[in-house]
């Protein structure tokens, strides 16, 4: 099914002399072996679907709205066919993951896997007949100001690369509903992910630990405490005006009274609760000059409430990382850098992980580029659908479009602009890659079937109204959780 070396230098597609053959057939079989395995997993509407995804990659230019894909030559069925697919058509998602979770992935330099996890929305705050909307954090919609607009939060889970670069691999992706504790919605999927990684081979006994990078948003020490079987390191960000607090001293013989759980407070807002840091590194970069890091060991929040633990039984937990502070000489030319504070899981870190650490958050930007490619360039939240899930299938096509795009990278032509600068050798973009796949396409299979003949239904007769109205939704958290405070003080009474 799939061609031979010598079939693939004859098509021309590639760009002879700047990568290796190997490589390049290597990455053209895994290409075109993905779109096989994503039509198996396309079980209703199927043609349609994957015609669809192509539809995406081979527009001339941004997507605007689903419906003028229907109009490309990739796509060769009607507007009605694309309806149809996405409000009925099925996708079988959890072999869909497996097969993401068996590409060739990117690897840092030690050949450890860092993962990065947020949330993006799909806001829809000018449908009230959608169900399932909740009130989206977001910024850049009002003048220096953020807003909640209703929508549908996503929550991704991606593979970062190591370098300067705006490419990732997205693994997962979760709709959070109204009922859902968007902590321990974030531990199941990250849990579902590294044992489909483990399963896959992507991880074997012996070897480096997955990282795992979440912003300030997450709970970064409860996520640790629950995800604590498995090979992962948590690193995340959080708030510079938290409270933690250090290891308790070692007790002296002959003192009296209960011993302490907790050292004393280290305030991130005031030095003077700071001790000596266990390790200080100073690493030169090439756009904030020079990164001083300083680390402390064993650091601790203090759980004083069960709001978030609810279900855990006994008394809160101690969860003792390592907390870094990342300070860079500057921003850019003009601008002082604030500090960033991480928090990771690992304890008794050294100058290597804690270098690694705050390298690995940095690369946690480059899922922003996805996310900006998803909207701007692919349309993910172009189309007006009212069934969310219909917004799951489109989802779903729009990651499999951006893996393809990914496993292309190596087969792609630099399809410049006139007043475009020439990338250099495996820098090509993401929306370039796009460009040129149109041309890679004609070498790929196409399992999707011909359309077949058909006239187009009656539809509502012209001049009747539609008596069925939608029904209309509310926003946010509308479903309570079974057990509260309350409940859980009268079960121990």
């Amino acid at each position: 099914m799939y061609p031979d070396q010598g079939a693939l230098n004859e098509t021309k597609v590639v760009r002879v002399g700047l990568l290796p053959e190997a490589r390049v057939g290597e990455a053209f079989v895994e290409a075109s072996r993905f779109r096989d395995e994503l039509y198996a997993c396309l079980t209703v509407r199927g043609d349609e679907l994957f015609e669809l995804a192509d539809a995406v990659l081979c527009a001339p230019g941004a997507v605007h709205s689903a419906v003028e894909l229907t109009l490309l030559p990739e796509h060769r069925r009607g507007h009605g066919a694309m309806y149809d697919g996405l409000n009925r058509g099925r996708i079988d998602t959890d072999r869909l993951r497996q097969v993401l979770a068996c590409l060739s992935l990117s690897r840092f330099s030690d050949g450890r896997l860092v993962l990065a996890v947020d949330v993006s929305p799909w806001l829809r705050s000018d449908a009230p007949c959608s169900p399932d909307r909740l009130f989206c954090h977001v910024y850049g919609r009002a003048k220096t100001a953020s807003q909640f607009i209703p929508g549908w939060p996503y929550s991704f889970v991606a593979v970062l690369e190591m370098g300067a670069t705006s490419w990732t691999q997205i693994l997962d992706a979760v709709r959070l509903g109204p009922a859902d504790d968007a902590t321990a919605v974030t531990a199941a999927q990250l849990r579902d992910v590294v044992e489909r990684l483990i399963a896959a081979g992507q991880w074997r006994p012996g070897d480096p630990d997955i990282v795992i990078v979440t912003d300030a948003g997450y709970d970064v020490t409860r996520l640790a405490w629950v995800l604590q079987d498995l090979p992962a390191e948590l690193v995340g960000r959080v708030r510079g005006d938290r409270v933690m607090r250090l290891p308790k001293p070692p007790r002296l013989p002959g003192t009296n009274g209960r011993p302490p759980k907790h050292g004393p407070e280290f305030r991130f807002a005031k030095p003077k609760t700071w001790p000596e840091p266990a390790v200080t590194t100073r690493t030169a970069t090439a756009n904030y000059d020079k990164a001083v890091t300083q680390a402390w060991d064993r650091v601790h929040p203090r759980l004083t409430h069960r709001a978030a633990w609810l279900e855990h039984e006994g008394e809160l937990p101690l969860i003792e990382g390592t907390l870094i502070r990342l300070e860079v000489e500057h921003l850019s030319k003009d601008r002082a850098a604030p500090a960033v504070w991480l928090w990771s899981s690992k304890t008794g870190a050294g100058d290597a992980d804690v270098d690694r650490a705050w390298q690995a958050f940095l690369r946690r930007f480059d899922l922003e580029h996805t996310f900006r490619l998803f909207k701007q360039t692919l349309g993910w939240t172009k189309p007006r659908l009212r069934e969310p899930e219909a917004a799951d299938r489109w989802t779903w096509l729009i990651i499999a479009a951006y893996t393809q795009l990914r496993l292309a990278r190596p087969l792609a032509r630099d399809l410049r602009h006139p007043w475009e600068k020439p990338s250099a050798t495996g820098r090509l973009t993401p929306a370039r890659v796009r460009r040129t796949f149109r041309n890679l396409r004609q070498h790929m299979p196409c399992p999707a079937r011909a359309p077949k003949p058909h006239r187009p239904g009656p539809g509502r007769p012209p001049g009747t109204r539609n008596r069925r109205r939608a029904p209309r939704y509310d926003v946010g958290k509308t479903v309570r959780r079974e057990k509260t405070l309350i409940a859980l003080h009268r079960s121990k009474g």
